[in-house]
């Protein structure tokens, strides 16, 4: 008899139901704190009708697409729950975009409607160019008493008229994230309710969230790892300290000054703390528990140790609504198990599944609907490749322990990430190749001194004059900050396939024979 899966998700429930919840049934509770404001559910939810007037004035409608780049402020909090609320379809733009990364989402997405704030003017001249009258823009540009994260500056003002109330549903698509591909462009995940819902569930499992945690909140809202929090905490009654970004040597000192009791890591973020003069603040923070996704295990030990800290790793992506692994035990290394709403095995590249102790690729199937994406949006060429028999190949390679135990190994396909950034190779040497001195380049993952991964250039120049810091100068107002490479070294050749592809796996991982740009 087939084992009945529990179920963990309702037709009958959404995000703007669980705000409207909080706000009835728990109206004192504090949902975030900005720059020392106490902003409580009841106060959310006021500032989000407030949102959502002017959103909807601004010609906001069910099923548009609005593009969004906003900095981490609470601005940026209280649109992405106003659109949900008016039933637009938000494009979240990370704002280290620029160049052709930027010039893609805008023609792939064509928003109606852009909201960003004004220190993104410049790069988003040619996009704003391109689109014409085709795209309505809001500014949010702070005043001289207008600028800290606790106030509005978006949707301050006289009230306007409450826009029509929009049906919501559980299947209701409310974002398409952009995520670095393979081998072309980004792609669009297109992510329904229910899947913001998946992404916040597993957090809560993984980072073993309780009512009254305190979450340190620097996680980017472009981002699946930052949407998912803000949602965690409609769903369990806790309180985010909203910080304007990443501080390594902040981190510890916001802890204890709010209370906090949980932190979220990706790549790198561990090994920058560790990094840290050591400080009487390392066991005087208060904090539990760290949770998220690329802890090497060399440093999870050290790391508990010093901080007093546990380490609650996972893995998981935007399709597969953040996590689709978890470990809230600690185990050492391991990625953890699937959580309950989805299978996860290990295949060989026939299809085959393999044993315990055999390295394959990842493939994610949803035991509940609308967990996994169903497709990239206008892109059935990557659906395509990635959805197959229902199962989601995540082009990731893993091996399994006897009790069922996942431990990452590493990308299957030429895809890289830097600080929990996904890079694709294809769209960063696309660039590169276009400068007049560059005959054709090769970029590649290394592992740098903090045991993270960092990008290396290979470049065969046209001219002998070329030099790695001019090519960086010309590179950086092309693309995102998180794209550029650190490391460059220049060859004569590059060894190749018969049909002409560079052979990537005969270039040096080495960081100590080429140019450094620094950290």
């Amino acid at each position: 008899m087939e084992q009945q899966v529990p179920t963990f998700f309702s037709a009958e429930d959404n995000v703007p139901k669980l705000l409207a919840a909080g706000a009835a049934n728990n109206p004192g509770h504090v949902y975030c704190r900005a720059d020392g404001v106490d902003v409580t559910y009841a106060d959310l939810a006021r500032r989000v009708e407030q949102a959502s007037a002017v959103l909807h004035a601004e010609g906001a409608r069910p099923g548009m697409h609005v593009a969004v780049m906003l900095s981490h402020h609470l601005d940026h909090i209280v649109t992405f729950f106003a659109l949900m609320q008016l039933g637009a379809v938000q494009i979240p733009i990370n704002t280290a975009l620029k160049g052709m990364g930027l010039l893609h989402i805008f023609a792939h997405a064509h928003p109606a409607l852009l909201v960003a704030d004004d220190a993104y003017e410049p790069v988003l001249a040619e996009v704003i160019a391109e689109r014409g009258a085709a795209m309505r823009v809001l500014w949010r540009r702070p005043g001289a008493d207008q600028s800290t994260p606790a106030q509005s500056v978006l949707y301050a003002g006289a009230p306007r008229l409450a826009p029509p109330a929009v049906a919501q549903s559980d299947g209701m698509l409310r974002q398409i994230l952009y995520t670095s591909g393979t081998t072309g462009l980004a792609k669009g995940v297109i992510m329904p309710d229910r899947m913001l819902r998946a992404a916040a569930l597993g957090s809560t499992w993984i980072g073993k969230v309780e009512p009254g945690s305190v979450l340190h909140f620097w996680d980017p809202i472009y981002h699946v790892f930052g949407t998912e929090v803000l949602v965690l905490a409609l769903m369990v009654p806790v309180t985010l300290v909203l910080v304007p970004r990443f501080s390594a040597s902040r981190l510890w000192e916001e802890a204890r000054a709010n209370g906090v009791t949980h932190i979220h890591f990706v790549g790198g973020v561990l090994q920058l703390l560790m990094k840290q003069p050591e400080s009487l603040l390392d066991r005087t923070h208060g904090v539990k528990i760290a949770w998220g996704g690329g802890c090497p295990p060399e440093v999870w030990r050290p790391f508990e140790e010093r901080f007093g800290v546990r380490i609650h790793e996972g893995y998981g992506m935007t399709e597969t609504s953040s996590f689709s692994t978890i470990n809230p035990e600690g185990k050492l290394g391991s990625v953890g198990t699937a959580v309950p709403y989805f299978e996860v095995e290990l295949v060989d590249d026939t299809g085959r599944k393999l044993p315990p102790g055999e390295v394959g690729e990842l493939r994610v199937r949803g035991r509940e609907p609308g967990v996994l994406v169903q497709a990239y949006y206008n892109n059935p060429e990557a659906t395509a490749g990635a959805l197959r028999d229902g199962w989601l190949h995540t082009g990731d390679l893993a091996r399994q322990d006897a009790e069922g135990h996942f431990y990452f190994i590493g990308r299957k396909k030429d895809s890289l990430r830097r600080r929990g950034e996904n890079v694709s190779a294809w769209e960063v040497e696309r660039v590169f190749n276009q400068h007049p001195d560059v005959e054709e380049c090769a970029l590649v993952g290394v592992r740098n001194e903090f045991a993270d991964e960092d990008l290396k250039l290979f470049v065969k120049p046209r001219s002998a004059s070329l030099t790695p810091q001019q090519l960086i100068a010309w590179a950086e107002p092309r693309m995102a900050a998180f794209q550029l490479p650190r490391f460059v070294a220049f060859v004569d050749r590059f060894q190749k396939t018969p049909t002409e592809r560079i052979q990537k796996q005969f270039l040096a991982p080495s960081i100590d024979d080429c140019w450094d740009r620094g950290k």
